[in-house]
């Protein structure tokens, strides 16, 4: 399995039989190199979206038309992507898990916000913002999306045993760094953290010195690098 970070809160997972990107925002992330969009996008088989704000979900269509990969979203996105000329988009609810390539992908809760802000005219209603549980090769991810702690947490916890958490905290949108390694200590066992949704921006933290400095004992926290794959 590998996890290579997009930049903020992007990821290229490859898991099982399948690769998936999680909030593929490329086309004006500062901190993607444009010239490695193809390797990105090389043999990605599945787009999934945690929720609709432009920095998450701005690309989706255009690489989903690029790649023939196949869009899953909340049932309110992934209606908007059809009705933009998605032809093979999956509408799925928190709960429900869909297949992808032997990978099982749930949805989970999140406490944010989702809006489609980058269509023209007014921002529209874009459904409930949301997680991802993905679990595959022996190992769960659990991909926060942009949230702040919720109580959730700790049922989620419990019942999926992620071992991987990729944790949104660079704060002022999202939980900051204390809160997330107050998060990873208060609900979860993770075995690996993995930091995003910081750095793109100055008004998010820049380094997650903080997040590591309070995880539990043997926590191993790995600082991303863009395109650079991490393997389990």
């Amino acid at each position: 399995m590998q996890i290579t970070w997009l930049g903020h809160s992007g990821f290229r997972i490859q898991i099982e039989n399948a690769v998936l990107l999680v909030d593929p925002w490329l086309d004006g992330n500062p901190m993607f190199p444009a010239d490695r969009r193809a390797d990105a996008l090389a043999g990605v088989t599945h787009v999934f979206l945690t929720h609709a704000h432009g920095d998450h979900a701005s690309d989706a269509l255009a690489i989903a038309r690029e790649t023939g990969a196949t869009l899953a979203a909340i049932h309110e996105l992934a209606e908007y992507l059809k009705r933009e000329g998605a032809t093979d988009v999956i509408g799925f609810g928190k709960g429900g898990t869909l297949v992808a390539g032997g990978a099982k992908v749930t949805m989970v809760n999140a406490s944010h916000s989702s809006s489609i802000d980058f269509a023209s005219g007014n921002a529209i209603a874009g459904g409930s913002e949301a997680g991802f549980m993905i679990a595959g090769e022996g190992q769960v991810i659990y991909l926060s999306g942009d949230t702040d702690i919720m109580a959730d947490m700790d049922w989620m916890a419990d019942y999926h045993k992620p071992s991987i958490g990729i944790l949104s905290c660079g704060g002022h949108y999202t939980m900051d760094m204390a809160r997330a390694a107050y998060a990873a200590r208060r609900y979860f066992n993770f075995r690996t953290v993995i930091p995003c949704h910081y750095k793109t921006f100055g008004l998010l933290a820049q380094d997650a010195s903080e997040l590591k400095a309070g995880l539990p004992p043997g926590t191993n926290m790995i600082e991303p690098v863009v395109m650079e794959p991490i393997t389990f």
